[in-house]
């Protein structure tokens, strides 16, 4: 889908200089990628001490093939 959009120029080539991409259309690509990845990190690392976990849990017994 072709989408125009106002980026500042500025911007735009700090993130080409820094992601090493070759093309605009690529280090904003790159840029969102990283962007969606951190927001969902975000929002991982929000449950951490909001689970309860069972002490008897075995993992490796989990892992066990018999």
């Amino acid at each position: 889908m072709a989408t125009n959009l106002a980026i500042d120029n500025a911007l735009l080539e700090e993130a080409l200089a820094v992601s090493g991409e070759r093309t605009k259309k690529a280090a904003v690509t790159r840029a969102l990628e990283e962007f969606i990845a951190r927001r969902r990190q975000k929002r991982i690392r929000a449950l951490f001490g909001q689970l309860e976990w069972d002490p008897n849990y075995d993992l490796k017994g989990e892992r066990s093939r018999s």
